[in-house]
């Protein structure tokens, strides 16, 4: 249920957001080339539906994917640029947030904010660039299973194996895909090497 990628070019994004160098604005739009190249691959097998177009040739029927059946839902607030460029990509599509606090004694993530749609039949794409412990994202698809969805996708940029661990022995039904399994949880619970805090560098609030 895990799938790493193994393009060059995801791997060359994801070390330029590794850079100390790298600004809040480059840092955001990699984030959304990143997010881009994960969505392409983690839909690559959703069935096309047939649709009438005109097109400078007439009318024909051509193959789309159903946007209004796609609901994205990130955890705030890191995950901000990844669903501004799926939004971007299928306007048709709708979108909720969710937002949760790590507690730093327990490393527990709360949960303090839902504002997620009905998720019945839909098809949903949960981002959020970081998996450390995996608490927070097995908190989300706990919280996206109990509104009914289709199916639950995860887009994550890097995850320490432990925490990439968790979520499959607790969801192994949903499919993750993400860029770059890095090596491992440090004690303070921390992505190692990682890339620091992923919503400080976006949103320079470090």
């Amino acid at each position: 249920m895990i799938h790493e990628l193994s393009n060059p070019v995801a791997k060359t994004l994801l070390n330029h957001l590794r850079e100390t160098g790298t600004d809040a604005l480059r840092f955001r739009h990699i984030v959304q080339e990143l997010t881009r190249l994960l969505v392409y691959e983690a839909l690559k097998s959703e069935p096309l539906e047939s649709r009438q177009i005109t097109t400078w040739q007439g009318e024909h029927f051509f193959g789309f994917i159903r946007e209004e059946d796609l609901l994205f839902v990130t955890i705030l607030r890191a995950g901000l640029p990844m669903i501004e460029a799926l939004g971007a990509l299928f306007p048709k599509a709708s979108s909720g947030f969710l937002a949760m606090k790590r507690d730093e004694d327990t490393h527990q993530s709360v949960l303090y904010y839902d504002r997620v749609p009905s998720c019945e039949g839909k098809t949903v794409i949960l981002v959020d660039p970081m998996v450390a412990t995996g608490g927070s994202l097995c908190d989300a698809i706990s919280v996206i299973k109990g509104k009914a969805p289709e199916k639950i996708l995860s887009l994550n940029l890097i995850g320490a194996p432990e925490g990439l661990e968790i979520v499959k022995q607790k969801h192994s039904d949903i499919a993750l895909y993400i860029v770059q399994i890095d090596e491992k949880l440090t004690d303070d619970k921390f992505i190692f090497p990682g890339l620091g805090d992923a919503g400080d560098r976006a949103y320079n609030t470090i």
